[in-house]
């Protein structure tokens, strides 16, 4: 079969007034098969201003939208299935502990004490606190081995402080990277709670010395903080995931945040016992008092390392709700951060 030649159809068609003086040109649109295949202007003096060649076959006609899904292209950047991004972020673990290990390593490469501040850092703060809320305010009235209580609680509840603060800046702190690299971007601030996770590695070790010098055994209850800093390691990272997503959003929000952790420690039993300052409360107050996330993953490590606390002097059922608040924040997290996953390093 012979295929049908372009064919010349002269007449003015439609368009904008041409650049390079083609005012009042004539376009002439090339027919092939009974569609057009081409525009040729014309300028009026007969010179030939430009052609312009319609795409023929099975992709004439199309748009760009309809091209692309004939050929299977897809967005760039955009975002996946909750559970595809799910595999995304497990395929690229590697990459979280690699990047988590460098950041931690470079953390303390200008101060001459080096790696030694991951350790010191808590110690001094302990001491500050002994100082103040033992020594001055007496907190320290009905807690046996007060200074081996106030270490596990303030080791413990600064990972979790740390892991808020470092996740909300983790999004606006690497835009370029961002930028730069396609991955999936929960990679960042699940990396700055391995990053403080690994920093409470180096501190409970410090802890461990500090509870054995004040006179506490070594049992097979020390076996308790592996799953209660599990839990907590979850409930971190889905509030550094929720803290992200508002920094990316609110760059104001990291200078709050230090005013809100130091509330919540207050908060939290961290140097004096609920049970002890709630004995008058309300049931009310209690009740929340105890509901307190930081307080149960604190209340468990203190259980796990010191003797004198017993299970009646947990929080009820403390191990459901350490499970449930990992559970709930850590999902809730996840989905949080993933909707805006298009978003983040853009405008």
């Amino acid at each position: 079969m012979t295929e049908p030649q372009p064919q010349p159809v002269s007449g003015t068609v439609g368009g904008p007034p041409l650049a390079g003086g083609a005012a009042g040109a004539v376009r002439d649109a090339v027919m092939t098969g009974g569609r057009p295949s081409a525009l040729v202007t014309t300028r009026p003096d007969g010179g030939t201003v430009g052609t312009v060649t319609r795409p023929d076959g099975p992709d004439a006609g199309l748009s760009p939208a309809e091209l692309a899904a004939r050929h299977g292209l897809t967005v760039s950047g955009a975002r996946p299935s909750a559970a595809a991004y799910a595999r995304l972020l497990w395929s690229r673990r590697a990459f979280v502990l690699a990047y988590a290990t460098a950041r931690l390593t470079a953390l303390y490469t200008t101060a001459k004490l080096g790696q030694v501040w991951q350790v010191m850092t808590p110690l001094l703060n302990a001491g500050v606190y002994y100082l103040i809320f033992g020594l001055l305010l007496q907190t320290s009235r009905g807690i046996p081995n007060f200074i081996a209580y106030l270490c596990t609680g303030i080791f413990v509840f600064q990972f979790t402080q740390s892991a808020v603060l470092s996740g909300t800046r983790s999004i606006a702190d690497n835009l370029g990277l961002i930028r730069a690299l396609h991955f999936p971007r929960a990679c960042l601030p699940i990396a700055m709670t391995v990053i403080q996770l690994q920093q409470l590695m180096f501190s409970m070790g410090v802890l461990a010395v500090i509870v054995l010098l004040t006179g506490e055994p070594f049992t097979l209850r020390w076996l308790f903080f592996l799953p209660a800093l599990a839990l907590q390691f979850v409930f971190n990272a889905g509030l550094a995931l929720v803290m992200a997503r508002i920094g990316a959003k609110t760059t104001d929000t990291a200078q709050l945040m230090p005013f809100v952790m130091r509330t919540w420690m207050y908060l939290s039993g961290v140097f004096y016992s609920i049970a002890v300052f709630t004995a008058h409360a309300p049931h009310w107050a209690t009740t929340v008092l105890n509901l307190n996330p930081a307080l149960v993953y604190i209340a468990l490590v203190r259980y796990a390392l010191i003797q004198s606390q017993t299970a009646a002097t947990l929080p009820p059922h403390v191990w459901p709700l350490a499970l449930a608040w990992a559970v709930v924040v850590g999902c809730a997290g996840y989905l949080f951060f993933w909707q805006a996953e298009e978003e983040y390093g853009r405008g």
